[in-house]
């Protein structure tokens, strides 16, 4: 019991911001279980896709609330993500170059799969929308005097 609660090999400055990496990981597993299930029961079919998600909030046993988990549950770990990411910049944790690059990697991974998750299934954002994003993964900043 000494070694597990006592002699924690933890570091002095640990607070609360040290628990986002947990609710990450359980956001994400929350993310893929409730993605899985409304998979089951959803048409991509633009003529059906509607009535699809009508059925998953009527017909399937509480369905309704495997909907609002999983677009809620996104919020929160974009709201996690965040937190994560200002507690290792209040930290200094870009220090360590090799994690930090990694996770910054995986930040932009998350970001295009949350994009394409909204714009493929759904095509509810509006085409506008669509391009200005796309547009600003595509853009080269030019720097110069001309």
């Amino acid at each position: 019991v000494n070694n597990a609660f006592i002699d924690l090999p933890a570091p002095s400055n640990i607070s609360s911001w040290w628990n986002f990496g947990s609710l990450l990981g359980i956001c994400l597993i929350l993310q893929i279980l409730t993605g899985l299930f409304l998979a089951m029961h959803y048409t991509a079919d633009t003529a059906t896709a509607f009535s699809s998600v009508t059925h998953i909030c009527r017909d399937v046993n509480y369905g309704w609330v495997i909907r609002y988990m999983h677009a809620n549950g996104a919020s929160m770990f974009f709201i996690c993500l965040f937190m994560h990411v200002g507690r290792g910049l209040y930290y200094g944790s870009y220090m360590f170059l090799e994690t930090w690059n990694i996770g910054v990697i995986l930040l932009f991974a998350t970001m295009a799969t949350a994009f394409m998750g909204y714009v493929l299934p759904w095509g509810q954002m509006s085409f506008w929308g669509a391009t200005v994003i796309t547009n600003l993964l595509s853009a080269i900043p030019y720097i110069g005097t001309n």
